[in-house]
């Protein structure tokens, strides 16, 4: 490591565009707050067209060289960039924990988890095989090579400010391309102190350049990007709406597409499930961030026998979950991102309550600790007339369904547009086989709460978007396949 950052060092407030932080074209810059306290952390470039263009051009400079560097060279930039990320751990936690509220331990394993991605692409880096196809004509050879699909735009998310960005730019890295990015507007500090490091392990100028804007000028910003025909792939972790806009905007120059999209994750207990073990896989896979996760379940099916059982653990386990700002080393869950986050979840649980909803701990905001707290909740009788049925609550309410039998639980399940993360518990290995071929989503956990890995092919089907991020099928998204046939040689 050549440079030991601190916290203020890592800290940066302009774009980074070829190398060199810039201010906005326009000087103009927006608030990043402290969703804990409400106040301001820094004021950051709110760029435009303008600056979206300056770093397509940049990165259009900076692709055939990258492109054409060995594999091998790459991987050793990215190596480089891990052990940095690593170095710099417990200062980038606290910068999550800062910008985005969740509580440190939370903040540093997502650094550890989003480090893993750019540990393994860098190996994947020297692993991009092709294929010689076996002759079909006398003189003549077919091969096929795989080969960086170009420019890649990056989009991503407020509630993982660090693993998201980590989780496209590696993959982009490793194949050859050269990337544009922008990080929430939410969240932008966590993302520019990333790039920092990336710079710092050699990564050549123009090959990674990131704009930051505000929630008003993101569109004009992005759709410079979505019409541009040098930016060949748009990658976006988001809501299903904001993914339809891109897939309607790029298609002018048909760009290559992985949206990772929104959820309406279900979690089904069945009557011969280990019921311990299915509260603690729910208690991991529901309040990890404070339930402000694409994959967190989102509807809890139970299967009638065990329901009230299951409830009443479930119950004193969350009712014991400690809500408390990052700065308190024993916070379990932190505060919302912001106003509307929570304005969400009060309207989702005040409009379940009024259809019959009984509440069996929280419920409540906790407006005593700060502007954007709400408390662990969960919620018997859940019925599928709700708004929480139906809607993606993000945020720490859990509501329990009651079900008879295993056909009417996968039609529940399956009951929604969206398909990215499923869950069930059972001890019946032949249900465990059924079920999983049933359920419609793009990850399925069996007896397990947590199911992110970078070894893993993450992504969903329906309305939850397409390709995959992570895994060896994660690289095949970032390249394109040119098939090459030579003549004439017999």
């Amino acid at each position: 490591m050549t440079q030991r950052y601190e916290l203020h060092d890592l800290i940066r407030t302009d774009n980074f565009i070829d190398g060199k932080w810039v201010p906005a074209a326009s000087g103009k810059r927006f608030a990043v707050t402290d969703p804990a306290t409400g106040d301001v952390i820094a004021q950051v470039a709110d760029s435009g067209p303008t600056d979206a263009r300056a770093a397509t051009d940049a990165a259009a400079r900076a692709f055939p060289v990258w492109r054409d560097t060995l594999p091998k060279d790459r991987a050793d930039v990215l190596h480089r960039w891990h052990a940095l990320i690593l170095g710099h751990a417990d200062t980038l936690g606290r910068l999550i924990s800062l910008e985005q509220g969740k509580p440190f331990a939370e903040g540093r394993g997502e650094v550890m988890y989003g480090a893993s991605y750019v540990a393994w692409f860098a190996n994947e880096a020297t692993r991009i095989y092709g294929d010689i196809i076996p002759q079909q004509q006398r003189g003549k050879s077919m091969s096929a090579v795989k080969e960086p699909v170009g420019i890649v735009a990056a989009i991503t998310p407020w509630n993982f400010p660090l693993a998201m960005i980590a989780r496209k730019i590696a993959p982009a890295l490793a194949a050859g391309c050269t990337v544009v990015g922008k990080p929430a507007e939410d969240t932008p500090l966590t993302a520019f102190a990333l790039i920092l490091l990336a710079h710092e392990a050699g990564v050549p100028a123009g090959a990674l350049n990131l704009i930051s804007a505000s929630r008003d000028n993101a569109p004009a910003s992005v759709k410079d990007w979505l019409d541009d025909s040098r930016v060949r792939k748009i990658t976006f972790t988001g809501s299903t709406p904001v993914g339809k806009y891109l897939a309607r905007e790029s298609a002018g120059t048909l760009k290559k597409l992985s949206l990772e999209l929104g959820g309406n994750a279900p979690f089904i207990v069945f009557d011969d499930a280990d019921l311990d073990a299915a509260v603690s896989g729910l208690m991991a896979s529901k309040f990890r961030n404070g339930g402000q996760t694409c994959v967190s379940p989102n509807r809890v099916y139970v299967q009638a026998s065990v329901y009230d059982q299951f409830a009443d653990l479930l119950a004193k386990r969350v009712a014991a979950l400690k809500v408390a700002p990052a700065t308190d080393p024993d916070a379990q869950i932190g505060p919302m991102i912001n106003a509307r986050a929570v304005e969400k979840i009060e309207r989702h649980v005040f409009d379940a309550i009024e259809r019959g909803a009984q509440v069996l701990t929280g419920g409540n905001r906790l407006t005593e600790r700060g502007p954007n707290y709400y408390a662990p909740t969960v919620l018997a009788g859940a019925t599928p007339d709700m708004h929480l049925s139906c809607e993606e609550t993000f945020g720490p309410v859990v509501p329990l369904f009651r079900f008879d039998d295993e056909e009417q639980a996968i039609r529940a399940a399956n009951d929604t547009p969206f398909g990215l993360a499923t869950y069930f518990y059972s001890q019946d290995l032949r249900r465990i086989d059924r079920v999983s071929r049933l359920l419609e989503a793009g990850l399925v956990g069996i007896n397990e709460g947590a199911l992110s890995s970078e070894a893993a092919p993450f992504g969903g089907v329906k309305e939850s978007g397409y390709g995959r991020e992570g895994s060896k099928y994660g690289l095949d998204d970032y390249l394109s396949i040119k098939y090459r046939c030579q003549g004439n040689l017999a």
